[in-house]
């Protein structure tokens, strides 16, 4: 289904609705198994999740493996659980150490036999970074779209 943009300089806030139970969307974000399946940008990726705390204060690890042989690793530490309605997490990209951690928080909203999910990133640190995060999660969204309609 459409997604809806509504961004502002640094928070990037993107909306999109699945055919799929609020609880089965959460599992698909929860569970490293099912990430590791559709959490990157393009099918030129495949996914590794090496770390996987789920708990306010754990933390994360995923592994963005491009085919061409680059490696994109983003971690963070969770800030918020509470399913199946939001998660929050902190949200840094290794090769960019000098990049203070934003924060990525994701709402889902029961709609009986739908989902919407809101997905707010925000404390980028520029317009740049977020154009190139809305990319990179408006692909995510695509593949996690794919993959709960398998």
């Amino acid at each position: 289904m459409a997604g809806e943009q509504l961004s502002s300089e640094t928070t990037l806030k993107l909306r999109r609705t699945f055919r799929a139970s609020r609880e089965r969307v959460f599992r698909a974000w929860t569970d490293p198994v099912e990430m590791a399946r559709w959490f990157a940008p393009t099918e030129d990726y495949s996914t590794q999740v090496p770390v996987f705390e789920l708990k306010v204060g754990g933390k994360y690890c995923v592994e963005m493996h491009h085919k061409g042989g680059n490696v994109n690793r983003v971690s963070g530490t969770y800030r918020e659980i509470k399913p199946p309605e939001k998660l929050s997490f902190t949200w840094a990209w290794d090769h960019e150490p000098d990049v203070p951690a934003s924060l990525v928080t994701l709402e889902f909203h029961d709609l009986g036999p739908s989902t919407e999910l809101v997905l707010t990133h925000e404390r980028l640190p520029n317009r740049d970074l977020r154009d190139k995060h809305e990319h990179g999660w408006n692909g995510c969204i695509d593949r996690l779209e794919n993959y709960l309609n398998m």
